[in-house]
């Protein structure tokens, strides 16, 4: 058995904030979870929907309730850092739409971030979260590109790791084009091309609304406003109360980040395993009418999971891969806005401990074994800090592996499950999921992921 230990991100975020109440409601969320990352920006931008100003000072504003409750959500897990580390990474960008913002001259505060951040000696790739337009990124790029040689162009673009909410200027488009060896995460296309690009995105499965779909099979109670208002914004402190009433589509930028959160399950540079961020597979996709262009090289897009709903009927979906995870993301959202507002550490709940094999970190497993081989699935070294009763899921995450068969897991006990392995004719790999589920409330989730290769 071999554990790989998963480094903390580093992340940026590029954010159109202020043009609908989205982008203020996941500045909240990220808040709440700016512990389990290392932040290098906050970056204010444009959008093709906030074409021609920049609004920092609603970023601000999120940073100031956030230091009213850092002692409290300290209590509660370390980490968080103090306000003015925070404030010192909120930048700005142009305030001009698009490739507008690119060229000689147009540097920013935010593309110069960008630059100073991928540039520091640092081995971990940088995340750039896109949650409006990317004419900072772009901007980092071009200069880069004009200033820099052939190969010390392509290392920069290797530290570089990009996950856009599709695409909200035009020089999301021409990125890819000018970097066809960037990793790039995108559902391509925006919603004023003919078609509305935006309600065929994996990212809408974050919600859902009545615009883009409330997606059978998916709960959409705990992501519609009255939920929200009980569980989140009122008598939540002053964090939940700057999470504003839901006008199109709920956090429609929150699945960039989501899915780096370390609980256990998603693996950052492997889109194609999943995440609460969704899943995503690595072709180049065929030209769609709310496309900006033809895509010319592979990236990280729509793929689909075969989910069973809360209808008990069977989905398969590119919003599936975000909405199946649902119940387990907006409690864990819920628990954490708890932690804001208690000062003791027994006024709130806190997600159970996945252990696997006597293994308490949250890295992915790694076994192989042969045909026919018999292996013990181990997760009595769970725990829950609060000393809540926990219960465990074992199933097989059949779209990422490539054992084509359905696997018969056994289950031995509370905590413990088995499985023969097959018989193959050529080494396949399956992805086994961990899923402890405490008794606390809101319930809280953690994950194990197990990947077996099977040797013949």
């Amino acid at each position: 058995m071999q554990i790989q230990q998963l480094d903390r991100s580093r992340v940026i975020v590029l954010t159109d904030i202020t043009n609908e109440p989205d982008d203020e409601q996941s500045m909240v969320r990220f808040l709440c979870y700016v512990n389990e990352f290392d932040v290098e920006g906050l970056v204010a931008t444009t959008s093709c929907w906030l074409r021609n100003r920049v609004a920092p000072e609603q970023i601000e504003e999120r940073v100031i309730a956030y230091d009213q409750v850092r002692n409290n959500l300290l209590t509660h897990a370390p980490n968080y850092p103090p306000m003015t580390f925070l404030m010192d990474r909120i930048k700005t960008g142009l305030p001009v739409y698009g490739m507008d913002g690119v060229g000689q001259g147009k540097t920013s505060a935010g593309s110069q971030l960008i630059v100073e951040a991928v540039d520091k000696p640092d081995p971990r790739p940088v995340w750039v979260c896109v949650w409006g337009g990317a004419n900072c990124l772009a901007q980092a790029l071009w200069e880069v590109q004009q200033s820099r040689s052939t190969a010390e162009v392509d290392r920069f673009v290797s530290k570089l790791r990009v996950y856009t909410i599709s695409d909200q200027d035009n020089s999301a488009p021409w990125i890819r084009q000018q970097f066809p060896n960037l990793f790039y995460i995108v559902s391509p296309g925006y919603e004023e091309n003919d078609g509305g690009g935006y309600h065929h995105s994996t990212w809408v499965g974050i919600s859902g609304d009545k615009f883009h779909g409330r997606f059978e099979g998916a709960n959409f109670e705990i992501v519609d406003n009255p939920w929200l208002d009980q569980h989140i914004r009122q008598n939540h402190g002053p964090l939940g109360a700057l999470h504003p009433r839901t006008k199109y589509l709920l956090e429609g930028d929150t699945p960039t980040f989501l899915y780096l959160v370390p609980n256990g399950l998603g693996v950052p540079d492997q889109p194609n395993y999943g995440s609460w961020g969704g899943r995503y597979e690595f072709y180049t996709p065929n030209q769609q009418p709310w496309h900006y262009q033809q895509e010319t090289h592979p990236i990280w897009t729509d793929t689909t999971d075969r989910v069973i709903g809360t209808d008990d009927k069977t989905h398969q979906t590119n919003k599936a891969t975000i909405w199946r995870w649902r119940e387990a993301y907006q409690h864990d959202f819920a628990a954490r806005i708890d932690w804001t507002i208690a000062d003791r550490f027994q006024d709130a709940n806190h997600n159970p401990i996945a252990g696997f094999a006597g293994d308490t970190s949250r890295g992915v497993v790694y076994l192989t074994i042969r045909s026919g081989e018999a292996v013990q699935l181990d997760a009595t070294s769970t725990t829950d800090p609060d000393g809540d009763r926990v219960s465990v899921d074992w199933f097989q995450y059949k779209e990422v592996g490539s054992l084509e068969i359905d696997l018969k897991i056994e289950v031995q006990s509370d905590l413990s499950a088995n499985f023969v392995a097959p018989q193959v004719e050529q080494a396949e790999t399956v992805h086994i999921i961990l899923e402890v589920k405490d008794s606390g409330e809101p319930c809280l989730y953690s994950y194990r992921r197990i990947v077996v290769e099977i040797q013949p």
